[in-house]
Protein backbone atom coordinates (compact mmCIF):
# COMPACT_ATOMS: atom_id res chain seq x y z
CA UNK A 1 0.00 0.00 0.00
CA UNK A 2 1.61 3.00 -1.37
CA UNK A 3 0.67 6.51 0.82
CA UNK A 4 0.75 10.14 1.20
CA UNK A 5 -0.05 10.92 4.46
CA UNK A 6 -1.24 14.65 5.40
CA UNK A 7 -0.78 15.91 8.56
CA UNK A 8 0.75 18.99 11.22
CA UNK A 9 -0.29 18.44 14.86
CA UNK A 10 0.74 15.79 17.43
CA UNK A 11 -2.57 14.36 17.02
CA UNK A 12 -1.15 13.69 13.35
CA UNK A 13 2.05 12.22 14.55
CA UNK A 14 0.23 9.38 16.06
CA UNK A 15 -1.24 8.31 13.07
CA UNK A 16 2.49 8.74 10.99
CA UNK A 17 3.91 6.62 13.67
CA UNK A 18 1.43 3.36 13.68
CA UNK A 19 1.90 3.18 9.84
CA UNK A 20 5.08 4.24 9.92
CA UNK A 21 5.42 1.18 12.44
CA UNK A 22 3.24 -0.84 10.46
CA UNK A 23 4.98 -1.39 7.89
CA UNK A 24 3.40 1.03 4.56
CA UNK A 25 5.35 2.45 2.02
CA UNK A 26 5.08 6.05 3.08
CA UNK A 27 6.10 8.09 -0.46
CA UNK A 28 6.10 11.54 1.87
CA UNK A 29 4.46 13.15 3.89
CA UNK A 30 2.66 16.47 3.63
CA UNK A 31 2.50 18.85 6.37
CA UNK A 32 1.89 22.77 7.02
CA UNK A 33 5.28 25.18 6.76
CA UNK A 34 7.15 25.66 9.58
CA UNK A 35 5.80 28.59 11.79
CA UNK A 36 7.17 31.26 14.27
CA UNK A 37 6.72 30.63 17.91
CA UNK A 38 7.93 31.65 21.44
CA UNK A 39 9.67 34.95 22.57
CA UNK A 40 12.61 34.33 20.08
CA UNK A 41 10.24 34.26 17.36
CA UNK A 42 12.10 31.22 15.84
CA UNK A 43 11.09 28.49 13.23
CA UNK A 44 9.59 25.54 14.68
CA UNK A 45 8.48 22.57 13.10
CA UNK A 46 5.27 20.65 13.22
CA UNK A 47 5.62 17.41 15.20
CA UNK A 48 4.66 15.39 12.20
CA UNK A 49 7.16 16.78 9.89
CA UNK A 50 10.16 16.24 13.36
CA UNK A 51 8.70 12.40 13.38
CA UNK A 52 9.10 12.45 8.99
CA UNK A 53 13.26 13.91 9.07
CA UNK A 54 13.67 11.60 12.35
CA UNK A 55 12.94 8.47 9.98
CA UNK A 56 14.59 9.88 6.93
CA UNK A 57 10.70 10.53 5.03
CA UNK A 58 10.47 12.86 2.02
CA UNK A 59 8.59 15.81 3.19
CA UNK A 60 6.79 18.61 1.20
CA UNK A 61 5.10 21.80 3.18
CA UNK A 62 3.07 23.77 0.64
CA UNK A 63 1.59 27.22 1.41
CA UNK A 64 -1.60 26.39 -0.39
CA UNK A 65 -2.88 23.33 -1.78
CA UNK A 66 -5.70 24.62 -3.92
CA UNK A 67 -4.67 25.98 -6.73
CA UNK A 68 -1.31 24.77 -6.46
CA UNK A 69 -0.44 22.94 -9.80
CA UNK A 70 2.76 22.11 -9.31
CA UNK A 71 1.96 20.29 -5.96
CA UNK A 72 -0.95 18.56 -7.24
CA UNK A 73 1.57 17.44 -10.51
CA UNK A 74 3.92 16.22 -7.75
CA UNK A 75 1.46 14.13 -5.77
CA UNK A 76 0.09 12.72 -9.03
CA UNK A 77 3.33 11.77 -10.14
CA UNK A 78 4.00 9.51 -6.86
CA UNK A 79 0.60 7.36 -8.17
CA UNK A 80 -0.26 6.85 -4.40
CA UNK A 81 -2.85 3.77 -3.80
CA UNK A 82 -4.20 6.39 -0.37
CA UNK A 83 -3.82 9.48 0.89
CA UNK A 84 -3.95 9.47 4.63
CA UNK A 85 -5.24 13.03 6.24
CA UNK A 86 -5.12 13.22 10.03
CA UNK A 87 -5.64 17.13 11.15
CA UNK A 88 -3.75 18.64 8.37
CA UNK A 89 -5.40 22.00 8.48
CA UNK A 90 -6.65 22.69 5.05
CA UNK A 91 -9.38 21.65 3.17
CA UNK A 92 -8.17 19.49 -0.10
CA UNK A 93 -9.82 20.45 -3.56
CA UNK A 94 -11.35 18.06 -5.49
CA UNK A 95 -8.65 17.17 -7.90
CA UNK A 96 -6.42 16.25 -4.73
CA UNK A 97 -9.05 13.72 -3.94
CA UNK A 98 -9.46 11.84 -7.44
CA UNK A 99 -5.41 11.27 -7.35
CA UNK A 100 -5.06 8.10 -4.82
CA UNK A 101 -6.84 4.40 -6.23
CA UNK A 102 -8.62 3.87 -2.87
CA UNK A 103 -9.24 7.44 -2.35
CA UNK A 104 -8.25 9.60 0.75
CA UNK A 105 -8.86 8.21 4.18
CA UNK A 106 -9.45 10.97 7.15
CA UNK A 107 -8.92 10.30 11.00
CA UNK A 108 -12.18 12.40 12.64
CA UNK A 109 -12.07 13.10 16.52
CA UNK A 110 -16.08 12.65 16.78
CA UNK A 111 -18.26 9.68 16.06
CA UNK A 112 -19.45 10.91 12.58
CA UNK A 113 -22.06 12.47 11.46
CA UNK A 114 -21.81 13.95 15.34
CA UNK A 115 -19.10 17.65 15.13
CA UNK A 116 -18.48 17.33 11.36
CA UNK A 117 -15.79 20.64 11.57
CA UNK A 118 -12.55 21.89 13.40
CA UNK A 119 -13.07 21.37 16.61
CA UNK A 120 -14.41 18.53 17.55
CA UNK A 121 -12.62 17.22 20.49
CA UNK A 122 -12.72 20.37 22.05
CA UNK A 123 -16.14 20.75 21.82
CA UNK A 124 -17.39 17.44 23.04
CA UNK A 125 -15.75 18.66 26.63
CA UNK A 126 -17.16 22.10 26.30
CA UNK A 127 -20.96 20.46 25.57
CA UNK A 128 -20.32 18.11 28.76
CA UNK A 129 -20.22 15.17 26.40
CA UNK A 130 -20.25 11.63 27.88
CA UNK A 131 -18.94 9.89 25.27
CA UNK A 132 -16.95 10.05 22.16
CA UNK A 133 -14.89 8.53 19.46
CA UNK A 134 -12.91 8.40 16.76
CA UNK A 135 -13.93 7.50 13.03
CA UNK A 136 -12.26 6.75 9.98
CA UNK A 137 -13.70 7.95 6.82
CA UNK A 138 -13.43 8.26 3.27
CA UNK A 139 -13.17 11.70 2.32
CA UNK A 140 -15.33 13.85 -0.04
CA UNK A 141 -15.64 17.42 -0.98
CA UNK A 142 -17.93 18.26 1.19
CA UNK A 143 -17.10 19.19 5.34
CA UNK A 144 -16.58 15.56 6.92
CA UNK A 145 -19.51 14.43 4.84
CA UNK A 146 -17.77 10.89 3.85
CA UNK A 147 -18.84 7.66 3.88
CA UNK A 148 -17.41 5.70 7.14
CA UNK A 149 -14.85 3.31 7.34
CA UNK A 150 -14.87 2.31 11.09
CA UNK A 151 -15.69 3.59 14.34
CA UNK A 152 -14.40 3.31 18.08
CA UNK A 153 -16.03 4.88 21.08
CA UNK A 154 -14.81 6.08 24.29
CA UNK A 155 -16.14 7.63 27.84
CA UNK A 156 -15.24 10.82 28.87
CA UNK A 157 -14.11 10.93 32.18
CA UNK A 158 -15.46 13.61 34.14
CA UNK A 159 -12.81 15.92 34.95
CA UNK A 160 -11.06 15.11 31.32
CA UNK A 161 -9.70 18.21 29.61
CA UNK A 162 -9.69 18.51 25.78
CA UNK A 163 -6.00 18.04 26.06
CA UNK A 164 -6.53 14.82 28.28
CA UNK A 165 -8.98 13.57 25.83
CA UNK A 166 -6.72 14.78 22.36
CA UNK A 167 -4.11 12.61 23.56
CA UNK A 168 -6.15 9.55 24.30
CA UNK A 169 -8.05 9.91 21.14
CA UNK A 170 -4.84 10.19 19.03
CA UNK A 171 -3.52 7.02 20.08
CA UNK A 172 -6.66 5.64 19.16
CA UNK A 173 -6.64 7.46 15.61
CA UNK A 174 -3.63 5.54 14.94
CA UNK A 175 -5.07 2.16 15.86
CA UNK A 176 -8.10 2.37 14.00
CA UNK A 177 -6.36 4.15 10.87
CA UNK A 178 -4.11 1.03 10.47
CA UNK A 179 -6.96 -1.36 11.09
CA UNK A 180 -8.59 0.69 8.00
CA UNK A 181 -5.58 0.09 6.14
CA UNK A 182 -5.42 -3.06 6.25
CA UNK A 183 -9.47 -3.58 5.36
CA UNK A 184 -8.80 -1.38 2.31
CA UNK A 185 -5.76 -3.13 1.18
CA UNK A 186 -8.00 -6.65 1.55
CA UNK A 187 -10.85 -4.96 -0.23
CA UNK A 188 -12.83 -5.64 2.87
CA UNK A 189 -13.89 -2.08 4.10
CA UNK A 190 -17.17 -1.00 4.57
CA UNK A 191 -18.75 2.18 3.38
CA UNK A 192 -21.43 3.43 5.41
CA UNK A 193 -23.08 6.35 5.02
CA UNK A 194 -24.07 9.27 6.89
CA UNK A 195 -27.28 10.25 8.71
CA UNK A 196 -28.67 13.47 8.29
CA UNK A 197 -28.32 14.12 11.86
CA UNK A 198 -25.08 16.17 12.41
CA UNK A 199 -23.81 18.98 14.34
CA UNK A 200 -20.75 21.17 13.92
CA UNK A 201 -17.48 22.04 15.80
CA UNK A 202 -16.23 25.39 14.27
CA UNK A 203 -12.78 26.80 15.76
CA UNK A 204 -13.12 28.36 18.98
CA UNK A 205 -13.61 31.75 19.54
CA UNK A 206 -11.28 33.62 21.78
CA UNK A 207 -14.58 35.54 23.15
CA UNK A 208 -15.96 32.50 24.88
CA UNK A 209 -12.96 32.18 26.97
CA UNK A 210 -13.88 34.35 29.77
CA UNK A 211 -16.48 32.91 31.78
CA UNK A 212 -20.09 34.30 32.03
CA UNK A 213 -20.71 34.37 35.76
CA UNK A 214 -24.34 35.77 35.36
CA UNK A 215 -25.93 33.47 33.13
CA UNK A 216 -23.99 30.24 33.33
CA UNK A 217 -23.99 27.10 35.58
CA UNK A 218 -21.02 25.48 37.52
CA UNK A 219 -21.20 22.97 35.48
CA UNK A 220 -21.54 24.71 32.47
CA UNK A 221 -18.01 26.62 33.70
CA UNK A 222 -16.53 23.99 34.56
CA UNK A 223 -16.83 22.22 30.88
CA UNK A 224 -15.92 25.43 29.60
CA UNK A 225 -12.67 24.96 31.92
CA UNK A 226 -11.71 21.84 30.78
CA UNK A 227 -12.52 22.44 27.28
CA UNK A 228 -10.36 25.14 26.57
CA UNK A 229 -7.20 23.27 29.00
CA UNK A 230 -5.08 23.40 27.33
CA UNK A 231 -5.61 25.46 24.11
CA UNK A 232 -6.31 28.84 25.81
CA UNK A 233 -7.37 28.75 29.25
CA UNK A 234 -11.28 30.42 30.70
CA UNK A 235 -10.92 33.86 32.02
CA UNK A 236 -11.94 36.22 34.45
CA UNK A 237 -11.48 39.31 35.47
CA UNK A 238 -10.99 40.40 39.82
CA UNK A 239 -10.10 44.00 40.65
CA UNK A 240 -9.41 44.50 36.84
CA UNK A 241 -7.07 41.61 36.83
CA UNK A 242 -6.96 38.88 34.21
CA UNK A 243 -7.13 35.40 36.09
CA UNK A 244 -7.57 31.90 33.85
CA UNK A 245 -8.81 28.61 35.68
CA UNK A 246 -6.97 25.93 34.63
CA UNK A 247 -8.64 23.04 36.59
CA UNK A 248 -12.23 23.59 39.03
CA UNK A 249 -14.23 21.37 40.92
CA UNK A 250 -17.98 21.52 41.51
CA UNK A 251 -19.38 21.69 44.86
CA UNK A 252 -23.14 21.59 46.03
CA UNK A 253 -24.42 24.74 47.38
CA UNK A 254 -26.38 23.58 50.28
CA UNK A 255 -26.77 27.45 52.05
CA UNK A 256 -29.93 29.26 51.13
CA UNK A 257 -27.94 32.72 52.39
CA UNK A 258 -24.91 31.74 50.34
CA UNK A 259 -27.73 30.96 47.45
CA UNK A 260 -29.02 34.59 47.60
CA UNK A 261 -25.32 36.13 46.62
CA UNK A 262 -23.91 37.84 43.34
CA UNK A 263 -22.66 35.25 41.44
CA UNK A 264 -18.74 35.16 41.36
CA UNK A 265 -18.82 35.94 44.89
CA UNK A 266 -15.62 34.56 46.73
CA UNK A 267 -17.14 32.33 49.53
CA UNK A 268 -13.88 31.38 50.41
CA UNK A 269 -10.16 31.84 50.15
CA UNK A 270 -7.59 29.75 52.33
CA UNK A 271 -4.18 28.66 51.21
CA UNK A 272 -5.20 25.38 52.83
CA UNK A 273 -9.07 24.95 52.09
CA UNK A 274 -8.89 26.29 48.99
CA UNK A 275 -10.64 28.61 46.44
CA UNK A 276 -14.42 28.89 46.30
CA UNK A 277 -16.63 31.31 44.72
CA UNK A 278 -20.27 31.06 43.90
CA UNK A 279 -22.39 30.36 40.83
CA UNK A 280 -25.63 29.26 39.86
CA UNK A 281 -26.43 25.81 40.62
CA UNK A 282 -23.29 24.97 42.40
CA UNK A 283 -19.68 26.31 43.87
CA UNK A 284 -16.89 26.18 41.66
CA UNK A 285 -13.70 25.04 43.70
CA UNK A 286 -10.85 26.11 41.95
CA UNK A 287 -8.10 23.76 41.52
CA UNK A 288 -5.29 25.31 39.48
CA UNK A 289 -5.15 29.13 38.76
CA UNK A 290 -2.75 31.89 36.30
CA UNK A 291 -2.32 35.17 37.49
CA UNK A 292 -1.65 38.38 35.08
CA UNK A 293 1.48 38.01 33.74
CA UNK A 294 2.40 34.74 35.68
CA UNK A 295 2.77 30.66 35.55
CA UNK A 296 -0.13 28.24 35.88
CA UNK A 297 0.33 26.81 39.74
CA UNK A 298 -1.90 24.96 42.39
CA UNK A 299 -4.16 27.44 44.29
CA UNK A 300 -2.47 26.93 47.19
CA UNK A 301 0.83 28.27 46.02
CA UNK A 302 -1.36 30.67 44.47
CA UNK A 303 -2.89 32.08 47.30
CA UNK A 304 0.20 31.84 49.57
CA UNK A 305 1.04 34.83 46.97
CA UNK A 306 -2.07 36.77 46.10
CA UNK A 307 -3.85 37.76 48.27
CA UNK A 308 -8.03 37.17 47.67
CA UNK A 309 -10.54 38.14 50.24
CA UNK A 310 -13.86 36.57 50.64
CA UNK A 311 -16.95 38.31 49.47
CA UNK A 312 -15.04 39.89 46.56
CA UNK A 313 -16.84 39.43 43.45
CA UNK A 314 -15.19 37.73 39.82
CA UNK A 315 -16.50 40.30 37.05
Amino acid sequence: MRIVFMGTPDFAKESLEAIYNAGFEILTVVTNPDKKQGRGMKFKSSPVKEFAEEKGLKILQPEKVRKNEEFIKEVKSLNPDVICVVAYGKILPKEILDIPKYGCINVHGSLLPKYRGAAPIQWSVLNGDKETGITIMYMDEGMDTGDMILKEKVEIGEDETTGELWDRLSKIGGKLLVEALKQVENGTAKREKQGNDFSLAPMLDKNMAKIDWENKTAKEIKNLVRGLNPIMGAYTFLDGKKIKFWKVDIVDNKDDETKKLKNGTVLKSDPKEGLFIKANEGIIKVLEIQGENAKKMPISDFLRGNKIENMQIFE
